[in-house]
């Protein structure tokens, strides 16, 4: 869906821009509360893989093709607010160096593919995950349905945008068929593309998932001194006083009792009790992912990023994508206007000079992933640092008080 130059009128195409500066403006000071040391690493994992999962366009229909907008995947997995940027961040990248999506129509292409997919994917995934039950299960539903809609909402975003400032008379009525539809079949895809992705990581780290943090947590152990046991200072129970009356009470070779495993009513459901060998109990959560490395989850997603654009998108569909068959169709694109970058070496996803296809096109797909990595990585480890810095002069003067 990314919009090229010619489709918006100059002050529309202003107007956009205007609208998706305010929202970067504000996402840059909403991700400081986004990115903690578990999140600033992946952020830039998410725009990477965006990236290079949008190369794989999968035929929906006849003669059309859609690919991954991903704002319901960045917003789930990193946030609304950091969500926005890495969209943003992978929209310059394919304006500036690939020739995909224009320049003039950044504006229009971040409020439609970055704002509002974000914006209507996180509501809705929000809501739904605190009706639907807790776990992967729920997980997965809430993400396949938040997605499925942000597209023909990204579609009738469009739409709206067309009617105030489109270079053609096509109605707009028919504008709007055309796009919801189709798009609503891209929805499917991008549905199932998102919630496996996000049942994948919860599956592994679910803490990584931040739309679900507050409700599926990892593993946690607590120490909990049990009631008899003798304090050093003395104040012991009676039963646990040597020669007191009831330790005194088993005879040599007397074993002590076992004691089935107690829930306390103050534990949830889905939590027990467990002895370790120095006697203290451990509360430990049930059906709760193992705790694995961050460095071992983003090496696996940047190896399945370059995968994905160095190998796969060799076999992705040649189809038009939804936008550029009603456009075609329709005659929205009888005013378009060529690409400011249409001479870039990376130009169509090729690399200059490379005569060979298939390697051409996955070198630019690997020179694209590592680009938008460093530039997201770069983007949000400063946020970071900034949220650190910030939080350690309040800290500071706090203690100066």
């Amino acid at each position: 869906m990314h919009v090229p130059d010619g489709f918006i009128n100059a002050p529309v195409s202003a107007a956009t821009a205007a609208v998706a500066a305010a929202a970067v403006a504000v996402s840059l000071r909403g991700a400081r509360r986004e990115l903690d040391d578990k999140a600033a690493p992946l952020a830039g994992l998410v725009a990477a893989f965006i990236f290079a999962v949008q190369m794989l366009n999968f035929p929906v229909a006849a003669g059309t093709s859609g690919h991954l907008l991903g704002g319901a995947l960045a917003a789930i997995l990193v946030g609304p607010y950091t969500g926005v940027l890495c969209i943003s961040v992978v929209l310059l990248m394919q304006g500036v160096l690939f020739a995909d999506g224009g320049l003039t129509a950044l504006g229009v292409n971040i409020t439609d593919m970055g704002i509002v997919t974000t914006v209507v994917a996180y509501g809705i995934f929000r809501v739904l995950v605190r009706l639907l039950p807790r776990g992967r299960t729920g997980l997965s539903v809430a993400s396949f349905a938040a997605a499925l809609v942000s597209v023909p909402a990204a579609a009738a975003a469009f739409t709206l945008i067309y009617a105030l400032g489109g270079t053609t008379d096509v109605p707009v009525g028919q504008v709007f068929t055309a796009m919801v539809g189709v798009h609503v079949l891209i929805g499917l895809g991008e549905a199932v593309i998102t919630a496996l992705t996000v049942s994948a990581v919860a599956a592994v780290r679910p803490d990584l998932v931040h739309g679900a943090r507050d409700l599926m947590r990892p593993l946690e152990l607590r120490r909990v001194r049990p009631a008899n046991a003798f304090r050093p200072d003395g104040a012991g129970t009676a039963s646990s006083v040597p020669g007191s009356p009831a330790a005194s009470s088993r005879r040599d070779g007397d074993q002590a009792p076992r004691r089935g495993p107690a829930v306390p009513g103050s534990l949830s459901e889905d939590r027990h009790r467990r002895t370790g060998p120095d006697g203290a109990d451990a509360v430990a959560a049930e059906k709760t992912a193992p705790r694995r490395s961050v460095a071992r989850l983003w090496i696996a997603g940047v190896a399945a990023a370059l995968v994905c654009a160095g190998g796969l998108s060799y076999y992705a569909s040649t189809s038009p994508d939804g936008l550029e068959k009603v456009a075609h169709d329709k005659g929205i694109d009888s005013k378009e206007e060529a690409h400011a970058a249409k001479d870039s070496p990376l130009a169509d996803y090729q690399v200059k000079d490379v005569a060979d296809e298939r390697l051409s096109g996955g070198l630019a797909g690997v020179i694209g992933v590592g680009a938008t990595l460093a530039a997201g990585t770069g983007v949000f480890f400063t946020l970071r640092w900034k949220r650190t810095r910030t939080a350690a002069r309040a800290a500071s003067e706090s203690a100066a008080l």
